[in-house]
């Protein structure tokens, strides 16, 4: 079912054209990772012991989290490695953005970019917390922030249906 669901989301992520991508390319291993997430407005409910993220009318799953205290909205992509924050949420959060060394080269849909590599103390989603999160704070080129695997595949599971995407802690 976990695989069916993952497969289901990437070919969603895939056929979307207007979603902001980030691609990280580590030059051991090569191309890494391609995020791709998308907005809705109202907080997802909860489900018992689970959280929903509500599908949003343009078909994406947007998602808003808490990092630090404060709140972040989130693009959901399962086809990304690890979250990924622009630079205003990544300063909303206390990060000195200038201070930080990019030596991570990404593709976004405005063209190559570099990304700094962090370690988030929690990232929480409808109640669904992560602690020691990887992700990256990208130089320039994402208009908003990614929630990647680093993220989705630490959780006991996720799955997709027609209305949303169910979070399991």
């Amino acid at each position: 079912m976990f695989r069916f669901a993952m497969l289901t989301l990437v070919a969603a992520v895939s056929a979307v054209g207007a979603a902001q991508a980030v691609v990280a390319l580590d030059p051991v291993r090569g191309a890494t990772a391609l995020a791709a997430v998308w907005r809705e407005g109202a907080p997802p409910p909860q489900v018992q012991d689970r959280a929903a993220i509500l599908k949003s009318a343009d078909g994406h799953y947007w998602a808003e989290g808490e990092i630090q205290g404060r709140p972040v909205r989130f693009l959901v992509d399962t086809g990304a490695t690890t979250v990924a924050l622009t630079q205003e949420d990544a300063r909303r959060l206390g990060y000195d953005t200038e201070a930080l060394v990019y030596g991570q080269k990404v593709l976004t849909a405005a063209g190559e970019a570099r990304a700094a590599v962090v370690k988030l103390p929690a990232v929480s989603i409808a109640g669904a917390s992560v602690s020691d999160v990887d992700a990256m704070i990208v130089e320039k080129g994402l208009e908003t922030s990614l929630l990647g695997m680093s993220y989705l595949g630490r959780l006991s599971g996720f799955e997709a249906t027609r209305t949303s995407l169910v979070l399991q802690p």
